[in-house]
């Protein structure tokens, strides 16, 4: 009769089988927050040390070129006799050349890098001008302000080029681990919030309640 009482088999196991995996979840949460704030660290460091931030930058870009020219070669050799083995090949020749090029002139590439974003921006800010004056959509105040906004940023980088190549990519690179920080920082801590409320917490194991009926029959 007492294990009768009891909940039914299995629900208990399957109870804190639940509490062990919202302790896991919230574990790898709480990493992924870590690892955000390690990013958020490194991009105010990298916002203070902006000729730093854009050294290392153009190391990483170089590296990663460099790591993914390898890893294409390797897969053109793997795959050689096909139709597309050339190709393969010189787009891997390609980016390891380029990788050794950036990595042994971080400076020259920073400054190539530069004048390319300086004329992004200015292409942008004037296509924009351009369109939202023509068009005059509901978005017009915003596009316009947009487009003067990368007009300006262009001009500006682009007048003090190329000292402005020591400190702007090095700023993006920082915005960007930056907010990518900042965004993992709220995963986590929304996941462990969430983890929280939706995963049961075990209680412990209750002796089972004595029978009544056994003191009744032995008084008998």
């Amino acid at each position: 009769m007492a294990k009768d009482a009891q909940a039914p088999d299995g629900v208990p196991d399957q109870v804190r089988e639940m509490a062990r995996e919202g302790k896991r979840l919230n574990r790898s949460f709480g990493w992924l927050a870590a690892l955000g704030a390690l990013l958020v660290i490194g991009g105010v460091v990298g916002l203070i040390y902006t000729a730093a931030a854009t050294l290392t930058s153009m190391l990483l870009f170089g590296w990663l070129l460099l790591i993914g020219g390898v890893v294409g070669l390797l897969q053109a050799i793997q795959s050689r006799g096909t139709s597309y083995f050339w190709l393969a090949v010189v787009v891997a020749a390609l980016n390891i050349a380029a990788g050794v090029v950036v990595i042994r002139h971080p400076e020259g590439t920073a400054e190539a890098l530069t004048m390319f974003a300086a004329l992004l921006f200015l292409t942008g800010g004037v296509f924009r001008l351009v369109g939202s004056v023509v068009v005059r959509g509901p978005q017009f105040g915003w596009t316009l302000l947009q487009g003067a906004f990368g007009l300006l940023l262009g001009l500006l980088v682009l007048f003090d080029w190329p000292d402005s190549s020591r400190y702007v990519l090095g700023v993006f690179f920082s915005l960007a681990l930056l907010f990518d920080g900042l965004g993992l920082i709220a995963i986590g801590v929304g996941g462990r919030r969430i983890v929280g409320m939706v995963a049961p917490t075990p209680q412990p194991d209750r002796p089972p309640e004595p029978s009544e009926s056994g003191p009744d029959q032995s008084n008998n």
